[in-house]
């Protein structure tokens, strides 16, 4: 594949960062749009990505960019809507303003994430809802050749799920815990970013959208328990019943932070499993929860200390 032109919007997240660093590795010209690039200087360091000070909510702005670019990627979500972070803005006001920008400038390709279970006709859910309607735009654009990423929960160095669970779990020996049977497929970050290269070369995923997944399925309250087990962490985890879990949610979003929320709860009730993972298809081994976070989680590990320096220096 020839080197591309790329632009990347939600490049310095955990899921960006991964995949900016393998296109850039790739040969890609990578540039990377951020209101804050001093924030992110780990990018300047034995790399060409480029990040430019841009607010992608600014049309005039994206078609000055996008007038140099080849392909856009879309990266750009929010679990919880907290201040002035929106689903309506981040999950489809956004990707209205990229179609209208990539049209104006005649660029046609773009991959866009998106999650599992998506769905315009959610009903309870507000994330849900706001990424179907995102998904829904991007593809009905005309002239647009699109491909769509729907991933389960995405573990892997610097994730805010296992690492999560491991900073609750060392705060406390007991964690009552939210719909403990809400099932997983945990699916590797370097599995998605090597769907998103590999769709990047392959048209045949154009119009398509792809669900990953990683092999293996688990409840909630088996991937706590796991995560206590690899850090060595003794505790008592405690599934919550259903109503317990929405009063949860209620409660724990009037936190500062919002560690769980309604809408949180509302997600959980949809299994994240794919009817059919698409790394097969694109030719991926998936990598499984027990290859992997042992080495970047476990407490005692050489490897693990080393992926904690390389996600606090955020070049992992």
């Amino acid at each position: 594949m020839k080197a591309l032109r790329i632009c990347v919007l939600g490049g310095t997240g955990f899921i960006g960062s991964h995949l900016v660093h393998r296109l850039d590795r790739l040969g890609h010209s990578v540039t990377v749009l951020t209101r804050r690039p001093e924030r992110h200087r780990e990018f300047r360091i034995g790399s060409s990505v480029r990040l430019l000070a841009v607010n992608p909510y600014d049309d005039n702005a994206l078609q000055t960019l996008f007038s140099d670019t080849d392909c856009v990627i879309n990266l750009v979500g929010i679990l919880n809507q907290a201040g002035k972070s929106r689903f309506q803005p981040a999950h489809v006001d956004l990707p209205r303003n990229i179609v209208k920008a990539m049209r104006e400038t005649g660029v046609s390709r773009l991959l866009h994430m998106s999650a599992l279970n998506a769905d315009v006709n959610e009903t309870h859910s507000l994330y849900l809802k706001s990424r179907g309607q995102g998904e829904d735009l991007v593809h009905q654009a005309p002239g647009l050749n699109v491909t769509s990423f729907r991933p389960s929960v995405v573990f892997g160095p610097g994730d805010s799920f296992f690492n999560r669970f491991a900073g609750l779990l060392n705060m406390a020996p007991v964690l009552p815990l939210a719909c403990p049977g809400a099932r997983f497929a945990p699916v590797f970050v370097g599995d998605v970013v090597e769907a998103f290269v590999r769709a990047l070369g392959d048209n045949s995923t154009i119009g398509r959208r792809l669900e990953l997944c990683g092999p293996k399925t688990y409840t909630l309250k088996q991937l706590v328990e796991y995560t206590a087990q690899v850090i060595e962490r003794k505790a008592l985890i405690i599934g919550l019943p259903d109503f317990a879990s929405r009063i949860q949610g209620r409660l724990l979003g009037l936190v500062p932070g919002k560690p769980f929320t309604i809408d949180n709860y509302y997600s959980l009730k949809k299994d994240s499993v794919c009817s059919e993972s698409a790394l097969t298809g694109l030719g991926i081994t998936a990598h499984s929860v027990e290859a992997v976070v042992p080495a970047y989680l476990g407490k005692r590990s050489t490897r693990a200390q080393y992926y904690r320096y390389r996600t606090l220096a955020r070049r992992s």
